[in-house]
């Protein structure tokens, strides 16, 4: 009882000397140093997001084949007038309503069945390069991976839902729909889900560390992340919420590489613009990874602060 207590003593006093924040930039400069375990993570990403994206393209083109863009009125959307092209916007995407949903009966699950098996192999072998001690769980992961999967289908669920009340209610049949009022209510509810997640995902991501730093099982793990400690609970919530805040500054500078050139699109050609878009994007996409493993490096580091004393 002396021993867990000293030990417990020891790991607030040096979380006192060390914030969440100090902690990310050392993880940072760690994982620079170590470029093989970054493309361990966009690899398994990348493996399951390049088939996904391109079964969508081509389930996409057979909609398209079902209803083409001009008879669904995408071909005459009022670019100089937002209130008609949100009109025309609205009414276009009720008809291809229920032919996406058709294509998502079935191509939903597949894509969550194989997300959930590539990601547990992928996340478990980037654990094994970061500590080599950690075996190799895969079904447990699975299970730890489909329980992050459901929380964030729950929250992107919520968001859906509150966007339909919002365009519900601001975009009424036979009258002159609010584009601002919809606009504001977008904002701010895409932001509140966006925190919403940052406040509960770190959950479900320390989980995994919890498993296989402990050899636990994955209910086990589950069931210990929301009795940490105050201290060590602290830490995780601040470093989620500042990847919140770092994956948010990902998202603009995605989006002013993208708007760059567009004053120029006149000289650069059409061509050179879709290189750029596609440029931003995979510095998007790589940033995200890489900045996924600096959270779970730290999630490492204060484990080893706070639990790793213990059997």
């Amino acid at each position: 009882m002396r021993d867990a207590v000293g030990a417990r003593v020891i790991a607030d006093r040096r979380a006192a000397q060390v914030r969440g924040t100090q902690t990310l930039v050392d993880q940072m400069g760690w994982m620079i140093r170590r470029p093989a375990i970054v493309a361990v993570e966009v690899l398994w990403r990348w493996l399951f997001g390049v088939p996904f994206l391109i079964a969508c393209w081509m389930r996409l083109q057979h909609v398209f084949a079902q209803l083409s863009p001009e008879a669904a009125g995408l071909s005459n959307i009022d670019a100089q007038n937002p209130w008609i092209a949100a009109g025309q916007l609205s009414r276009a995407l009720a008809k291809y309503e229920p032919l996406v949903a058709h294509e998502l009966r079935w191509l939903a699950p597949i894509a969550v069945l194989a997300w959930i098996v590539i990601s547990s192999f992928g996340r478990n072998f980037a654990f094994r390069q970061m500590d080599p001690r950690v075996r190799l769980r895969p079904l447990a992961m699975m299970v730890l991976q489909t329980v992050w999967l459901a929380l964030f289908g729950a929250v992107c669920w919520g968001w859906f839902r509150s966007m339909t009340w919002v365009a519900v209610t601001h975009f009424p049949a036979g009258a002159e729909p609010d584009l601002i009022g919809f606009s504001v209510w977008l904002i701010f509810l895409s932001l509140a889900f966006f925190t919403v997640w940052a406040l509960l995902g770190w959950i479900v991501s320390v989980a995994p560390v919890l498993m296989l730093l402990e050899n636990r099982s994955a209910v086990s793990a589950l069931g210990i992340t929301l009795r940490l400690g105050k201290t060590f609970t602290s830490e995780l919530f601040e470093i989620g919420m500042v990847m919140g805040i770092v994956n948010l500054a990902l998202i603009v500078v995605a989006m002013v590489l993208s708007a760059a050139p567009l004053p120029f699109s006149d000289q650069l050609g059409g061509d050179t613009l879709h290189v750029v878009w596609a440029g931003a994007a995979v510095f998007y996409l790589v940033a995200h990874d890489y900045f996924q493993l600096v959270r779970l490096k730290c999630f490492v580091e204060f484990w080893k602060i706070f639990r790793g004393t213990r059997p």
